[in-house]
């Protein structure tokens, strides 16, 4: 068998590739509410109710395709993923309803996003490197996806005004097939499972278990307060933008620096996680929020404030993700962590829901999202304080990353 050690960069990029593409096109979602409001007058509140169901939706999938892959292996998941999101981009303006774009938006590139990502993906991983690596890898994956919204979020923007929204989704479809070719380096032929062996029960017993620790369920809960902030920003940082009387440009732009800052906040994170006790992490990270939250309320609405507050926000953006998955490996080991990692995605989702569907609600209602900023920073700072008491043992002093 190949040294796990030298497998490390071609599997850790490998895998940030695949994220770049999902992550990418899943992180522009929001910039297409106003041109299909326009061109189809079905609200904004409408349009993201069937973003807020694809938030839920790609939280769902993510135990389920992680319990898939434990069990069938990842390349031929992930190829499935690949094929659903490329035909719900494809399908999106072909059904430009209410219940088409829940349909193709909604279920079908929220399912086929959410397969090729985190819980598949951080499992494939995990279970091809040793673990003094994994922390590390976990960030570059991440960073992958961020690079991406870098990347594909300002790209999507340019091919709206270039081809309509419809047009743009079609792009979208056939650059979501140039993740085919990289599964089979993260699915190493279906690698067995190298750092445990199935423990007594199964997943049944695996999965009892862990929502029988408090400290999994108070990580679920901080996850839920992230899932909100993230889905909220994403879906109406456009529409903040577009209040303010600053052009579409600015919104493209501050979600492309979120990627860039998240670039750097992932890897970081990943060597963090080697030196520091994850829950910590996760403390600063969502402490962080709340008091950025707190200075753009007070701060003129231009086009460097909110280049700013992008900047500041996308450190930790989805660096949130290495400590949560490096704390569900610690308490519960690596043979079902892409199950276990994606049930706290889930949640993760579930909190995206109401952040996308609760921003709408909140223009729809008031006209702007003032109320909403409030909930987003007070849930941040629960989410800090909410990390504090989870079991987590002390890293040795000068423990390698």
């Amino acid at each position: 068998m190949t040294n796990p050690e030298a497998r490390f960069w071609p599997v850790a990029l490998a895998a940030a590739a695949i994220m770049l593409i999902t992550m990418g096109i899943r992180q522009s979602m929001g910039l297409f509410i106003a041109p299909i409001d326009q061109a189809t007058g079905l609200g904004i509140a409408s349009i993201s109710f069937a973003l807020a169901v694809a938030q839920l939706m790609w939280g769902v999938v993510q135990p389920i395709a992680g319990a898939m892959a434990d069990r069938f292996g990842t390349g031929r998941v992930l190829v499935a993923g690949i094929l659903i999101l490329a035909g719900g981009c494809a399908l999106a303006p072909l059904l430009p309803g209410q219940f088409g774009l829940i349909f193709s938006l909604g279920i079908l590139t929220a399912v086929g996003s959410g397969i090729g990502s985190f819980s598949v993906l951080f499992g494939a991983v995990a279970q091809q490197l040793p673990a003094n690596r994994q922390g590390l890898a976990s960030g570059i994956i991440n960073a992958g996806g961020s690079f991406g919204q870098f990347v594909i979020a300002p790209a999507t923007q340019r091919l709206i005004a270039l081809f309509g929204w419809m047009g743009a989704f079609w792009v979208l479809a056939v650059t979501s097939l140039a993740a085919l070719p990289l599964i089979g380096r993260v699915s190493h032929g279906g690698t067995p499972h190298l750092h445990a062996a199935t423990p007594p029960g199964g997943l049944k017993r695996a999965i009892a278990e862990a929502f029988g620790d408090r400290s999994y369920i108070l990580l679920h809960a901080g996850f839920f307060t992230c899932g909100f902030h993230i889905a909220f920003l994403v879906t109406h940082l456009p529409g903040e933008v577009n209040l303010c009387g600053l052009p579409p440009s600015v919104a493209s732009w501050s979600l492309a620096i979120i990627g860039l800052a998240n670039i750097f906040g992932s890897i970081a994170a990943g060597y963090w996680v080697g030196r520091y006790r994850s829950k910590l992490v996760l403390f600063w990270m969502y402490g962080s929020r709340a008091v950025l939250i707190l200075i753009y309320l007070m701060m003129p609405r231009t086009d460097l404030t909110f280049y700013l507050f992008a900047a500041g926000l996308g450190f930790t953006w989805l660096a949130t993700v290495p400590p949560t998955a490096r704390l569900v490996g610690k308490l519960f080991g690596t043979r079902y962590l892409a199950t276990l990692f994606g049930l706290t995605l889930l949640t993760h989702q579930i909190g995206a829901f109401f952040g996308a569907w609760l921003g709408g609600i909140a223009f729809a209602r008031g006209g702007d999202y003032s109320w909403m900023w409030y909930a987003d920073m007070t849930l941040a700072a629960a989410a800090a304080l909410i990390n504090l008491p989870i079991r987590e043992a002390r890293m040795a002093r000068f423990a390698p990353a």
